[in-house]
């Protein structure tokens, strides 16, 4: 989402002419979701995507002629054999669209703002084709379009991304940070060691926490959802980790490790009275869905696919 909102700021700044395409509602099986959006590029670039496939390539066709003739398009499509045989579309569902030309056109910042992302904001496609905010109105996550068609094609609410605070900055975190933050995370990395913890190791957009344990451990939540990853240098650093993070409100928590890491720490934790069993049967250890990874980029692919179907849960 930052992508797209990012790149129609981007052409503004240049004065760049694109063409916006948007899903507005999606019947039955489809391969993108209500909402699904793509920057069509005067030169054949997509950013962003529809679906794919004949879906992809038809709502292009609509985008370039929409650009040449500055006219806005309302596209609707069924996904059966007869529209997608040959390119694998034949989903049986049908999908409805809009085709914004010129979306820059409506300025830099309007698109910054959205792809800032730092509060909730809604904004939309009104009945006559213009861009705008929707002010004093949130759309609930379970219905992101608003269904009048006399008002508005379409609107969303903008909300910040979801957190990942990752404890620890070894190779396994070095692999997970970028990868979260190109599934739209919000990455915080918590560790002790200046020389792994640093921007010439993480991407700037890494939000960075470095310093003794005890007092990183307990910085402030944020309001939005926050996730969490425990894959520091060893057991003993994981354990003290665990120690705080297990009583902290995070939608999520995982630990790397094996399952007689999980049931040592388990016994020691409800011994030493540090959590109850419960407590700590809420911890994923390990961590990741089972795809039979070994390497360090496999890994990192394990440990996101499980939050990302953790936070499609909220």
């Amino acid at each position: 989402m930052k992508e797209i909102f990012s790149t129609l700021a981007s052409a503004a700044a240049v004065g760049e002419s694109v063409a916006l395409g948007i899903l507005t509602r999606v019947s039955g099986s489809s391969p993108q979701k209500s909402g699904a959006k793509a920057v069509f590029h005067a030169d054949g670039k997509i950013t962003g995507t529809l679906g794919g496939g004949c879906l992809e390539a038809e709502a292009q066709r609509l985008a370039l002629n929409a650009l040449k003739t500055g006219k806005p398009e309302i596209f609707e499509l069924v996904l059966d054999h007869d529209f997608g045989w040959d390119d694998g579309l034949i989903c049986g569902g049908k999908v409805f669209g809009v085709i914004i030309p010129n979306a820059q056109s409506i300025g830099e910042n309007f698109w910054s703002e959205l792809a800032m992302r730092d509060v909730k904001k809604t904004w939309g496609v009104k009945s006559d084709f213009t861009l705008a905010r929707v002010e004093g109105m949130t759309l609930p996550a379970t219905a992101p379009t608003i269904n009048s068609p006399s008002d508005w094609l379409y609107a969303e609410t903008i909300t910040p991304p979801c957190a990942l605070w990752i404890a620890g900055s070894g190779h396994i975190a070095q692999a997970v940070a970028p990868l979260a933050l190109q599934l739209d995370f919000a990455v915080s990395i918590f560790d002790d060691r200046l020389e792994l913890a640093n921007h010439d190791i993480f991407p700037r957009d890494v939000s960075l926490h470095v310093g003794h344990w005890e007092k990183i451990l307990n910085v402030s939540f944020a309001v939005i959802p926050t996730f969490g990853l425990i894959v520091t240098r060893g057991h003993k650093h994981d354990a003290l980790v665990l120690e705080t993070w297990i009583h902290r409100p995070f939608q999520f928590l995982g630990m790397i490790g094996s399952a007689r890491k999980a049931r040592t720490i388990t016994e020691h934790f409800v011994k030493e009275k540090i959590a109850t069993a419960e407590e700590v049967a809420r911890v994923a250890c390990p961590v990741g869905i089972k795809i039979g990874s070994e390497s360090v980029p496999e890994i990192a692919v394990s440990i996101m696919a499980q939050y990302i179907e953790k936070r499609a849960e909220l």
